[in-house]
Formats: structure tokens, C-alpha cells, sequence
């Protein structure tokens, strides 16, 4: 693998590694920020008890650990190229379901909802980033024909 895409795997992984490392070192606020935006849905929220009265934990709190927990192995396992397909889908997943709870920029006025607006178009490049992760593979590719070569 050429040293700039390892290179580029590397500091684009170190983004959900310490995300991840913040989320779980700050738990409760993390979770206070899931609290706030995140509902249980009444069909998940008897499975959602039962999870909770056998953990002591709630919802929220159990919520900041996996997802810490999964933005440091998937940011580990891109930096490392095990697997980097299959967890740049789920991050994928996990940054547009993120986008659109977390920044509903849609139901703010024009100047207050600048800051959510290109917080939300990061998100978006970064998707676009692991789409490029999933595209480009785990190996290096011979040189293939450009467009016009055909």
C-alpha cells in the first residue's frame, strides 16, 4: 500500500479514536447529550429495561459506551487496515444516523443554524471519506486504464 494512503488511514482513524476515548472518558455527559436528543421507541423500550435493570446502567449511559467503544475499534481497525470495509460501513451508518439526530440544523433560523449547518457538511465529507476507504480496498491496485483508454 503506497505510504500516503496508509499515512491517510492513520490520521483519519485518529478523528474516531479520540472521539471515542472522549465519549467514554466523559460518559455521563455524553450520555446527558443522548438523553436529550434520543427517545426509546415503545416497541425497543421493555427489551431496553431489562437491559438496564441487568446492567444498573441506563439507556443513555449504555448508549455513550458502545458507541465510544465503537468509534475506537473501528478508528484502530482503518488505521491498522483490518477490516476497514466493514467498519467504514459501520461508521458509516453511524455518522448518518449521528447526522441527523444531532444536528437538525433544518429547524433553525438562517444565522443561529450556521455553526450546525457546517458541523453536518463535515459529517458528510466524512462519509464521503469512508466510502473511499470501502472503495479503495485492502490492497493496492495495478494501474488501470483512465476513461478515456477504453
Amino acid at each position: 500500500m503506497p505510504a500516503f494512503v496508509t499515512f491517510g488511514r492513520i490520521l483519519f482513524a485518529v478523528l474516531f479514536i479520540y472521539t471515542g476515548a472522549t465519549k467514554l472518558f466523559a460518559m455521563q455527559a455524553t450520555a446527558d447529550v443522548i438523553a436529550a436528543k434520543l427517545v426509546v421507541p415503545d416497541i425497543i423500550a421493555p427489551y431496553a429495561k431489562q437491559i438496564e435493570t441487568a446492567t444498573a446502567m441506563t439507556t443513555p449511559q449504555l448508549l455513550a459506551i458502545a458507541i465510544g467503544g465503537l468509534e475506537i475499534i473501528a478508528g484502530l481497525m482503518i488505521a491498522l487496515n483490518f477490516g476497514a470495509r466493514f467498519f467504514a460501513m459501520l461508521l458509516i451508518v453511524y455518522v448518518a444516523v449521528a447526522t441527523v439526530l444531532f444536528y437538525d440544523f433544518w429547524n433553525m433560523a438562517a444565522p443561529d443554524n450556521a455553526k450546525m449547518l457546517v458541523d453536518a457538511l463535515k459529517n458528510l465529507s466524512i462519509i464521503g471519506a469512508l466510502c473511499m476507504i470501502i472503495g479503495y480496498g485492502r490492497t493496492t491496485r495495478p494501474a488501470e486504464a483512465a476513461y478515456g483508454d477504453v
